[in-house]
């Protein structure tokens, strides 16, 4: 408390000073009683120290900022107190909708997952735990909606070459990543995971996506039409695209995709090769992250964790099925310029204090 009307009079010293200055001028005593008994709130619920706002819309409270744009502060206060304080619950369903309705398009689940979390002020530990693991939700999504196929392939891993040879490429393309990321995913998490270098990522995956998309003819002319005609090189060279996606904001799907069309896959191919791909990159980080951070986790965890799989796995699911459909007559170009804008609106807000974002 003391901490608090010490800022308090620091902030605004009582009335003549922050809150006469910022709201004087607009001769309209409303707004100056709102603009400080918002700025109370916000500092009585820690969104705003020294100044400014943490989360949300906010930037320096600054005379002419607030003097012109005063709805701006109020929006801004009132969305930090609404998205903060919402029950951990609900946050675990919008998370599960962003999962699942993300992963398997070229627009980064992680990406998206780290600028949700930021905004809904749940970026701890443990929330980076929660975020691994509902990606589960997605890949038992992918296992219900290609069940038959799968079935199929595990009925003849025996005495079908067709078989064990979609399975030893699922199993080559699948190692790349599983050993960067386990050599280097402590050093991603620790210095990528972040708004910023998300939106960085956001934007170059896009100008990428957009360059694909634009070759010529000649050079867009697919060696591999269906999946099952992949040859392990091909899987290896699908693998490595995959493990760039360890930099969040890359998109493991876009990475998996954009890269089987770089190097002679059809789009239908890419695709489907990249839902199956999913089962066991995500199976694996799930249970990885979640035995390496079980730490952190305590049983009344698990009523959250469940809510954001099984709402990412329904979300996932109606993605699936919509991808499928979509790629067989449509290219990627709207997912790339989505990047590219979204990554230019995270970066500007970011510069110029409209929000801050979760460091």
């Amino acid at each position: 408390m003391r901490e608090l009307r010490g800022l308090r009079s620091k902030v605004w010293a009582d009335r003549t000073g922050f809150c006469t200055e910022v709201c004087g001028k607009s001769n309209d005593p409303v707004s100056s009683r709102r603009v400080t008994d918002l700025v109370e709130s916000g500092l009585r619920h820690g969104t705003i120290r020294d100044g400014r706002i943490l989360s949300g819309l906010s930037g320096d409270l600054r005379t002419l900022f607030v003097w012109r744009f005063p709805a701006l502060l109020f929006l801004g206060i009132s969305m930090i107190e609404f998205l903060s304080s919402l029950p951990l619950l609900v946050k675990a369903v919008i998370l599960g909708v962003v999962e699942g309705l993300t992963e398997f398009l070229p627009i980064s689940s992680t990406g998206h997952l780290i600028l949700a979390g930021s905004l809904l002020g749940w970026h701890d530990e443990k929330a980076k735990v929660f975020e691994i693991v509902i990606q589960t939700g997605a890949m038992f999504a992918v296992i219900w909606y290609f069940r038959l196929k799968i079935l199929k392939v595990i009925g003849g891993l025996f005495n079908d070459p067709t078989s064990q040879r979609f399975a030893l490429n699922v199993l080559i393309a699948f190692l790349p990543a599983a050993v960067l990321g386990l050599a280097f995913g402590k050093y991603v998490k620790a210095f990528l995971f972040k708004p910023v270098p998300v939106a960085i990522a956001f934007i170059v995956g896009g100008i990428i996506i957009l360059w694909v998309e634009n070759r010529p003819a000649s050079k867009r002319v697919a060696r591999v039409q269906s999946m099952e005609d992949m040859t392990h090189l091909d899987a290896l060279k699908l693998g490595l695209a995959q493990a760039l996606a360890l930099i969040p904001g890359t998109s493991r799907s876009g990475a998996t995709i954009i890269g089987g069309m770089l190097f002679g896959l059809s789009r239908k191919a890419a695709t489907e090769f990249s839902f199956f791909l999913a089962i066991p990159t995500l199976i694996g980080a799930g249970a990885y992250d979640t035995y390496k951070n079980r730490a952190l986790l305590s049983f009344a965890d698990w009523p959250i964790f469940a809510v954001g799989t099984i709402v990412s796995f329904m979300s996932a699911l109606v993605c699936v099925h919509w991808l499928i459909r979509y790629v067989a007559t449509r290219d990627f170009t709207p997912f790339a310029w989505y990047r590219i804008v979204f990554g230019l609106v995270v970066l500007v807000t970011a510069y110029s204090g409209l929000v801050s974002w979760a460091l």
